[in-house]
C-alpha cells in the first residue's frame, strides 16, 4: 500500500497559499514510512509525512476533510510560525495550507487543539483561542484569556452548552515541559464569555478534552507522567471528579466514539487505547508520542499526529471498536 509524502512548507517559508498547494500537488509518493502495530483489529491505512510539529487533528464531516494544526516550533514560543493544514479525507493526496501566520493579518504562534462550532474552526494558541471560517480560513475572532493568566491552553472541544478548554499548566520550552500550574479547565459560552470550571493541583495536567454524547458528560485526560487519569469534568462550582481510569501517564488526546467507548492516546506506552467502562485496551501500539488524535466518523478511522517525526498516521479502527460493518 502506498504511503503519501506531503512536502508541506513551514508557514514562514511559503510566499502564499497557492505556492503551498502547488508543493502539495507535486508531492512524490513514498512506501517506506510505516510505524505502529495492532493485534486488536485496527489496520494501518496511510502515513502522511512532511508536517512541522503536528499537534492536533480535527475531522470536518460536512466537508469530508481533516484539519491538522502545526506548532512549527516550541509549544510556548511566540514566534508566529504556526499554521493549519486541510487535507481531503477521501483523497489524502489533496491538501493545502488552510491558515498560516502572516496571511490575512493572522498571527499563529503554536496552534494546538482544534474544534468545530457552526461555521467556525477554533484553535488554541498559548493564551488565546482563535477562530477561522471553516470553509475559507478567514479569521472571524479571537477570545482572550489574559484575565485568567493561562499558562498553556491546550485542547478545546464543543458540546451542547458551549466549549471547554484545558490549561495544562506547562511551559513547553527547549529544556522540556516545565510544569508551573495552576491547572484549569475553562468554559466558553455562546456569547464568547470565559469562566473557570475547575482549578486544582489534583487535575494532573489536563490535556485532551471531549464531549461524550452517549453519556452526556465532558471527558478529560491527564498528561501527568505519574497519573494517567481519564476523568469526568464536574459541573461548575464542584471540585469532585469521577476518575474512570488510572494507569500509565502522559495521556494527550481523547475522543468519544459513537458507541460510547472512549479513545485516547498515551505517550507513556506509545499507544492508542480504547476505554469501555473500566476495560482499558491498547489497540494500536508503537506509535511514538501520539498527540491530539481525531476521528474520521464517516470511515471509522483514527488520525494520529506524531509531532516529533512530523507524521500523521491514519488507521482503520475496525468494527470491533466502532460498531461499523
Amino acid at each position: 500500500m502506498r504511503r503519501l509524502l506531503l512536502l508541506l512548507c513551514a508557514a514562514t517559508a511559503c510566499r502564499d497559499a497557492a505556492e503551498a498547494r502547488d508543493l502539495v500537488n507535486r508531492a512524490p509518493q513514498a512506501d517506506q514510512y510505516r510505524a505502529g502495530m495492532s493485534d486488536a483489529g485496527a489496520t494501518h491505512v496511510r502515513t502522511i509525512i512532511g508536517f512541522n510539529d503536528p499537534e492536533s487533528v480535527r475531522y470536518d464531516p460536512q466537508q469530508d476533510v481533516f484539519f491538522v494544526s502545526n506548532t512549527a516550533g516550541l509549544g510556548s514560543a511566540r514566534d508566529a510560525n504556526g499554521y493549519i493544514v486541510r487535507i481531503s479525507a477521501a483523497r489524502m493526496d489533496s491538501a493545502d495550507v488552510f491558515v498560516r501566520s502572516g496571511a490575512n493579518g493572522v498571527t499563529l504562534h503554536a496552534p494546538k487543539g482544534l474544534a468545530l462550532q457552526g461555521d467556525t474552526l477554533w484553535v488554541t494558541d498559548i493564551d488565546v483561542v482563535r477562530g477561522f471560517n471553516r470553509f475559507t480560513g478567514q479569521p472571524v475572532g479571537t477570545i482572550d484569556f489574559s484575565a485568567f493568566s493561562p499558562v498553556q491552553l491546550n485542547d478545546i472541544a464543543t458540546g451542547p452548552d458551549g466549549m471547554r478548554v484545558t490549561d495544562t499548566g506547562i511551559h513547553m520550552v527547549y529544556e522540556g515541559n516545565v510544569h508551573t500550574g495552576p491547572d484549569k479547565v475553562f468554559a466558553i459560552d455562546a456569547g464568547r464569555r470565559v469562566r473557570v470550571v475547575i482549578q486544582d493541583s489534583s487535575l494532573h495536567l489536563p490535556n485532551g478534552i471531549t464531549w461524550d454524547d452517549a453519556t452526556k458528560r465532558w471527558i478529560v485526560v491527564a498528561f501527568d507522567r505519574h497519573a494517567g487519569e481519564v476523568w469526568v469534568l464536574p459541573s461548575a462550582g464542584d471540585t469532585s471528579r469521577t476518575v474512570l481510569r488510572r494507569g500509565k501517564g502522559q495521556l494527550d488526546g481523547v475522543e468519544a466514539l459513537p458507541n460510547g467507548k472512549l479513545l485516547f492516546s498515551s505517550w507513556a506506552d506509545s499507544a492508542i487505547h480504547v476505554l469501555e467502562g473500566t476495560r482499558d485496551t491498547p489497540i494500536i501500539r508503537q506509535v511514538h508520542e501520539p498527540a491530539d488524535i481525531g476521528v474520521d466518523t464517516r470511515r471509522g478511522r483514527v488520525l494520529i499526529p506524531l509531532a516529533v517525526i512530523g507524521h500523521v498516521q491514519v488507521w482503520d479502527l475496525g468494527p470491533a471498536w466502532t460498531g461499523r460493518r
